[in-house]
Protein backbone atom coordinates (compact mmCIF):
# COMPACT_ATOMS: atom_id res chain seq x y z
CA UNK A 1 0.00 0.00 0.00
CA UNK A 2 1.32 3.27 -1.21
CA UNK A 3 1.91 6.07 1.92
CA UNK A 4 -0.58 8.31 -0.21
CA UNK A 5 -3.15 5.46 0.07
CA UNK A 6 -2.65 5.06 3.50
CA UNK A 7 -2.96 8.61 4.75
CA UNK A 8 -6.11 8.75 2.74
CA UNK A 9 -7.11 5.79 4.70
CA UNK A 10 -6.45 7.09 7.83
CA UNK A 11 -7.46 10.72 7.37
CA UNK A 12 -10.96 8.53 6.06
CA UNK A 13 -10.90 6.30 9.29
CA UNK A 14 -10.71 9.82 11.62
CA UNK A 15 -13.29 11.59 9.98
CA UNK A 16 -15.28 8.40 10.62
CA UNK A 17 -14.34 8.73 14.58
CA UNK A 18 -15.19 12.21 14.64
CA UNK A 19 -18.44 11.66 13.08
CA UNK A 20 -19.20 8.93 15.53
CA UNK A 21 -18.14 10.94 18.45
CA UNK A 22 -19.96 14.12 17.25
CA UNK A 23 -23.49 12.77 15.73
CA UNK A 24 -23.84 9.64 18.69
CA UNK A 25 -27.36 7.59 17.29
CA UNK A 26 -28.02 10.09 14.20
CA UNK A 27 -25.93 7.92 12.06
CA UNK A 28 -22.78 8.29 9.68
CA UNK A 29 -23.42 9.05 6.03
CA UNK A 30 -20.70 8.16 3.16
CA UNK A 31 -21.10 11.41 1.69
CA UNK A 32 -20.87 13.17 4.99
CA UNK A 33 -17.74 11.01 5.57
CA UNK A 34 -16.27 12.01 2.08
CA UNK A 35 -16.78 15.63 2.84
CA UNK A 36 -14.67 15.60 6.13
CA UNK A 37 -12.05 13.90 4.59
CA UNK A 38 -11.63 15.77 1.57
CA UNK A 39 -12.52 13.08 -0.78
CA UNK A 40 -15.48 12.86 -3.69
CA UNK A 41 -17.82 9.30 -2.53
CA UNK A 42 -16.38 7.37 -5.58
CA UNK A 43 -13.23 7.75 -3.83
CA UNK A 44 -14.16 6.50 -0.98
CA UNK A 45 -15.92 3.70 -2.14
CA UNK A 46 -12.26 2.63 -3.56
CA UNK A 47 -11.01 2.43 -0.35
CA UNK A 48 -13.90 0.88 1.42
CA UNK A 49 -16.80 -1.02 -0.49
CA UNK A 50 -19.11 -0.86 1.83
CA UNK A 51 -20.04 1.13 5.01
CA UNK A 52 -19.83 -2.00 7.37
CA UNK A 53 -16.14 -2.66 5.80
CA UNK A 54 -15.50 1.21 7.00
CA UNK A 55 -17.11 0.95 10.35
CA UNK A 56 -15.39 -2.23 11.05
CA UNK A 57 -11.89 -0.97 10.02
CA UNK A 58 -12.84 2.19 12.24
CA UNK A 59 -13.05 0.07 15.16
CA UNK A 60 -9.65 -1.41 14.48
CA UNK A 61 -8.30 2.39 13.75
CA UNK A 62 -9.48 3.16 17.65
CA UNK A 63 -7.57 -0.13 18.48
CA UNK A 64 -4.08 1.40 17.12
CA UNK A 65 -5.20 4.88 18.27
CA UNK A 66 -5.94 3.38 22.03
CA UNK A 67 -2.77 0.90 21.83
CA UNK A 68 -5.14 -2.42 22.66
CA UNK A 69 -2.46 -4.77 21.50
CA UNK A 70 0.11 -3.30 24.47
CA UNK A 71 -2.84 -3.32 26.64
CA UNK A 72 -3.31 -6.78 25.94
CA UNK A 73 -0.09 -7.83 26.26
CA UNK A 74 0.02 -8.96 29.73
CA UNK A 75 -2.72 -11.36 29.13
CA UNK A 76 -1.17 -12.87 26.60
CA UNK A 77 2.03 -13.42 28.12
CA UNK A 78 0.47 -14.31 31.58
CA UNK A 79 2.27 -17.72 32.65
CA UNK A 80 -0.97 -19.17 34.83
CA UNK A 81 -5.29 -19.02 33.76
CA UNK A 82 -5.61 -16.63 36.85
CA UNK A 83 -2.85 -14.91 35.66
CA UNK A 84 -4.40 -14.30 32.31
CA UNK A 85 -7.91 -13.94 33.68
CA UNK A 86 -7.01 -10.71 35.88
CA UNK A 87 -4.95 -9.33 33.10
CA UNK A 88 -7.73 -9.64 30.16
CA UNK A 89 -10.34 -8.14 32.49
CA UNK A 90 -8.17 -5.30 33.61
CA UNK A 91 -7.42 -4.43 29.81
CA UNK A 92 -10.99 -4.78 28.96
CA UNK A 93 -12.63 -3.27 31.71
CA UNK A 94 -10.16 -0.17 31.81
CA UNK A 95 -10.25 -0.27 27.88
CA UNK A 96 -14.26 0.78 27.67
CA UNK A 97 -13.92 3.71 28.91
CA UNK A 98 -11.99 4.90 25.85
CA UNK A 99 -13.76 3.23 23.14
CA UNK A 100 -17.54 4.26 24.98
CA UNK A 101 -18.63 7.05 22.58
CA UNK A 102 -18.09 5.10 19.80
CA UNK A 103 -19.23 1.99 21.40
CA UNK A 104 -21.93 4.22 22.33
CA UNK A 105 -22.68 4.92 18.73
CA UNK A 106 -22.82 1.58 17.03
CA UNK A 107 -25.01 0.66 19.81
CA UNK A 108 -27.36 3.18 19.36
CA UNK A 109 -27.12 2.83 15.19
CA UNK A 110 -27.16 -0.98 15.47
CA UNK A 111 -31.22 -1.23 15.53
CA UNK A 112 -31.95 0.46 12.69
CA UNK A 113 -27.96 0.29 10.52
CA UNK A 114 -27.12 -2.91 9.55
CA UNK A 115 -23.56 -1.74 8.94
CA UNK A 116 -23.34 -0.48 12.65
CA UNK A 117 -24.42 -3.21 13.50
CA UNK A 118 -22.05 -5.93 11.73
CA UNK A 119 -19.12 -3.57 12.76
CA UNK A 120 -20.28 -3.91 16.40
CA UNK A 121 -21.16 -7.56 16.42
CA UNK A 122 -17.60 -8.23 14.48
CA UNK A 123 -15.60 -5.96 17.26
CA UNK A 124 -17.32 -7.94 20.13
CA UNK A 125 -16.78 -11.35 18.53
CA UNK A 126 -13.14 -10.28 18.79
CA UNK A 127 -13.18 -9.62 22.38
CA UNK A 128 -15.02 -12.84 23.04
CA UNK A 129 -12.09 -14.78 21.95
CA UNK A 130 -10.06 -12.66 24.52
CA UNK A 131 -13.01 -14.30 27.07
CA UNK A 132 -11.95 -17.76 25.64
CA UNK A 133 -8.58 -17.46 25.81
CA UNK A 134 -8.64 -16.60 29.54
CA UNK A 135 -11.36 -19.51 30.17
CA UNK A 136 -9.13 -21.95 28.18
CA UNK A 137 -5.68 -21.23 29.71
CA UNK A 138 -7.68 -22.01 33.61
CA UNK A 139 -9.08 -25.14 32.05
CA UNK A 140 -5.34 -26.51 30.42
CA UNK A 141 -4.73 -25.33 34.50
CA UNK A 142 -7.43 -27.60 35.83
CA UNK A 143 -8.59 -24.14 37.77
CA UNK A 144 -11.83 -24.02 35.76
CA UNK A 145 -15.12 -24.52 38.23
CA UNK A 146 -17.06 -27.84 37.39
CA UNK A 147 -19.89 -26.22 36.77
CA UNK A 148 -18.91 -24.65 33.91
CA UNK A 149 -18.17 -25.98 30.14
CA UNK A 150 -15.66 -23.70 28.87
CA UNK A 151 -17.89 -22.45 26.20
CA UNK A 152 -20.16 -21.81 29.05
CA UNK A 153 -17.73 -19.84 31.17
CA UNK A 154 -16.84 -17.91 28.03
CA UNK A 155 -20.52 -16.84 27.48
CA UNK A 156 -20.63 -15.55 30.66
CA UNK A 157 -17.77 -14.35 31.26
CA UNK A 158 -18.58 -11.90 27.57
CA UNK A 159 -21.96 -10.84 28.82
CA UNK A 160 -19.89 -9.32 32.13
CA UNK A 161 -17.64 -7.68 30.24
CA UNK A 162 -20.45 -6.16 28.30
CA UNK A 163 -20.12 -2.19 27.64
CA UNK A 164 -23.78 -2.14 28.44
CA UNK A 165 -22.97 -3.54 32.05
CA UNK A 166 -19.64 -0.99 32.37
CA UNK A 167 -22.35 1.79 31.07
CA UNK A 168 -25.28 0.61 33.86
CA UNK A 169 -22.37 0.85 36.91
CA UNK A 170 -20.07 3.57 35.68
CA UNK A 171 -22.65 6.32 34.33
CA UNK A 172 -25.63 5.33 35.58
CA UNK A 173 -24.75 3.97 39.33
CA UNK A 174 -21.74 6.21 39.14
CA UNK A 175 -18.78 3.54 40.31
CA UNK A 176 -15.37 4.63 40.41
CA UNK A 177 -13.55 2.97 37.32
CA UNK A 178 -11.36 1.11 39.95
CA UNK A 179 -14.19 -0.54 41.73
CA UNK A 180 -16.14 -1.96 38.39
CA UNK A 181 -12.52 -3.68 37.56
CA UNK A 182 -11.49 -4.83 40.87
CA UNK A 183 -15.63 -6.28 41.38
CA UNK A 184 -15.30 -7.87 38.23
CA UNK A 185 -12.36 -9.60 39.03
CA UNK A 186 -13.66 -10.57 42.47
CA UNK A 187 -16.76 -12.19 40.56
CA UNK A 188 -15.24 -13.66 38.25
CA UNK A 189 -13.29 -15.56 40.55
CA UNK A 190 -15.64 -16.74 42.36
CA UNK A 191 -17.64 -18.09 39.65
CA UNK A 192 -14.84 -20.04 37.36
CA UNK A 193 -12.41 -20.42 39.48
CA UNK A 194 -12.38 -23.87 41.13
CA UNK A 195 -12.55 -24.08 44.99
CA UNK A 196 -8.65 -25.26 46.54
CA UNK A 197 -9.90 -27.94 49.43
CA UNK A 198 -7.41 -28.08 52.03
Amino acid sequence: MSSDTSNTRNRILKSVLEQLQASQEKGVRMADIAKRAGISRQALYLHFSTRAELLIETTYYVDRLKGSDKRLAPSRAAETGIERLNAFIEAWGNYIPDIYHVAKALLAMGDTDDAANQAWSKRMSDMKEGCAAAINALDADKVLSSDYAPDQATDVLWTMLSVRNWEHLIIECGWPQEDYVQMLKTIAHKIFVKKQTA
